[in-house]
């Protein structure tokens, strides 16, 4: 019992301390977690817990969602996909068809390891000269 109050300490401390951008990334390694899940959880038959699963996956991209500035046009492309998303995942629950869900686990890999990669671009921009050669 002492080492999961000693974890959930951490992760507190870890979400409390960490940049909106770390937040974010968090965000979609928890979604990425919960459509696995979900997978796993279809394949052996777990209907609650892949029923579970997908609503915590969903309920991300409600956070997502909620939290785009539609001031920019990236946003609103990614409203769009998000609520793609989100409908799919609801036709997922509903008929627990692993496939739908690895449609949406591959958008949700691609959408955390770009942004990942704007992370690690944005903390060491390239020199300008490398940008030109590009």
């Amino acid at each position: 019992m002492l080492t999961n109050n000693g974890y959930d300490q951490y992760k507190s401390n870890s979400i409390n301390t960490a940049t909106p951008e770390e937040l974010t990334l968090m965000l979609y390694n928890g979604l990425v977690k919960f459509l696995m899940q979900g997978q796993s959880a279809i394949e052996a038959g777990n209907i609650e817990k892949a029923n579970n699963s997908i609503i915590k996956a969903q309920a991300i991209i409600v956070e997502f969602m909620t939290t785009l500035d539609l001031n920019y046009e990236v946003s609103q492309n990614l409203e769009l996909l998000y609520d793609y998303m989100y409908r799919q995942l609801t036709q997922a629950n509903l008929k627990k068809d692993n496939a739908i869900v690895e449609e949406v686990l591959g958008m949700a890999k691609e959408l955390r390891d770009t942004w990942s990669q704007a992370m690690k671009l944005a903390k060491h921009p390239a020199p300008v000269q490398e940008v030109i050669a590009k």
